[in-house]
């Protein structure tokens, strides 16, 4: 396994992640453009928005992964805690250690803040993503994720 840095993510970082967003929205089928793209970004340079992103790399070399986090109100446990929004790993460096590295960082992040879970959800069909994330969790809640639409 190669060695990887993580870090938050910081204005230089702004074409790579691009491209690894617009994969990320490929997999997933959602259409990208700049408008979506472009608030994103704003939000997670805006150090007053709740959307912070991470970002591996090996050594210098551009990212090849990020990670977007926020906190998230905990109502029963009258705590926050950590929601991992979206992740994603460029394929050539899947398997490499690259998200394990962001895991890590999650980890940290999360008993700095004083979270006691981070939280996600994926879609069933991704199978390789569901693999990594049952190493660290066992496999998935017994939560079922409903989502309302609105017109």
């Amino acid at each position: 396994m190669e060695t990887f840095d993580t870090a938050f993510i910081q204005p230089r970082d702004r074409d790579a992640w691009r491209e690894l967003f617009d994969g990320y929205a490929a997999f997933y089928g959602v259409p990208m453009n700049d408008a979506i793209a472009d608030r994103v970004w704003g939000w997670l340079m805006d150090p007053d928005h709740v959307l912070e992103g991470l970002v591996v790399r090996a050594g210098e070399d551009r990212p090849v992964g990020f990670a977007h986090v926020r906190a998230c109100p905990r109502p029963l446990g009258g705590c926050e805690v950590g929601f991992l929004d979206d992740m994603f790993v460029a394929p050539e460096a899947r398997g490499s250690g690259a998200a394990d590295a962001l895991f890590g960082h999650l980890r940290s992040l999360a008993r700095e803040r004083g979270w006691p879970a981070i939280r996600w959800v994926t879609q069933h069909f991704n199978t390789r993503g569901r693999g990594f994330y049952d190493r660290y969790t066992g496999g998935p809640s017994d939560f079922i994720m409903y989502q309302w639409k609105q017109a």
